[in-house]
């Protein structure tokens, strides 16, 4: 349902995602499970496969563990405040910046596109950039309206 708030859960889940999206977009390959647990277990915190699960879906309890939410953040290499849903503004800039760095990282591969398949026909490019911008339109319709 359009203009429906969203859920704390989904929106941590969201901003994980976000996370997990702008390290592929860095050029990265995706964290795994392992890495963030190991990352997490290094730091004296635990996370299980399960609890990982709810929180990247948004299904399940929401998480308010300040250590954990923190850790993540280090992991991520984030202000914790981000995760941890302060009243200060630092976490709307830092999902920002998140969005900026995805966005230009998507603008990349539209104009890698272009070059790398110079003899496709527009309309496959068109394709190829209407698909991008879809996805990232996806990521946006998940973020509550701004008011």
């Amino acid at each position: 349902m359009p203009g429906a708030p969203i859920s704390p859960q989904r929106e941590l889940a969201r901003k994980l995602n976000l996370l997990l999206d702008v390290v592929v977009a860095e050029g990265n390959t995706p964290h795994t499970y392992k890495q963030i647990a190991a990352g997490l277990q290094a730091r004296g915190l635990s996370l299980s496969r399960a609890r990982w699960a709810y929180m990247i879906t948004g299904d399940g309890p929401l998480v308010t563990d300040v250590d954990l939410l923190t850790g993540i953040g280090e992991f991520f290499r984030i202000p914790p405040e981000y995760l941890l849903g302060s009243d200060c503004d630092l976490p709307d800039r830092v999902d920002s910046q998140l969005a900026f760095v995805k966005s230009l990282r998507a603008q990349r591969v539209v104009n890698f596109a272009a070059r790398t398949l110079g003899d496709v026909s527009p309309e496959t490019l068109r394709s190829i950039t209407a698909l991008l911008e879809e996805d990232m339109q996806r990521g946006d319709a998940a973020r509550p309206a701004e008011g």
